[in-house]
């Protein structure tokens, strides 16, 4: 399956939103980009697509904006907890940074509850 890429602005663009922070890294991934805390994906570009991880607790306002969506790499495919934001939004960093700030922090809180129980399994032994 060949998957789109995005386009050199759109790269800039998802590097310029996503916080620079020690614990965050960029890295391509199938030939686009996505952004990671604790080696847990929280946001990326598929194409010109840009989608976010969002929590139970956002998804139902998330949804309720025009031209947000699950997220699906294929057809019918959708990938639990990621969803699209809307393309009119790229270029406007203050209506998607909001968004990329709220699936940074679940996506770490939720890396943090599994490095602690995986600590404990291994404690155990």
């Amino acid at each position: 399956m060949k998957f789109p890429h995005p386009s050199k602005e759109s790269e800039e663009f998802f590097r310029s939103i996503v916080p620079d922070e020690p614990n965050i890294i960029i890295r391509p991934m199938f030939g686009n980009l996505a952004s990671f805390i604790n080696g847990k994906m929280f946001a990326g570009l598929f194409g010109d697509s840009l989608f976010v991880r969002l929590s139970e607790k956002d998804r139902p306002e998330f949804l309720r904006i025009k031209g947000t969506g699950s997220f699906e790499p294929m057809q019918g495919r959708p990938m639990k907890r990621y969803f699209v934001v809307p393309k009119s939004w790229i270029g406007q960093p203050n209506l998607i940074r909001p968004w990329i700030r709220k699936a940074l922090e679940s996506t770490g809180e939720n890396s943090r509850k599994g490095d602690r129980a995986s600590q404990s399994k291994t404690s155990k032994k």
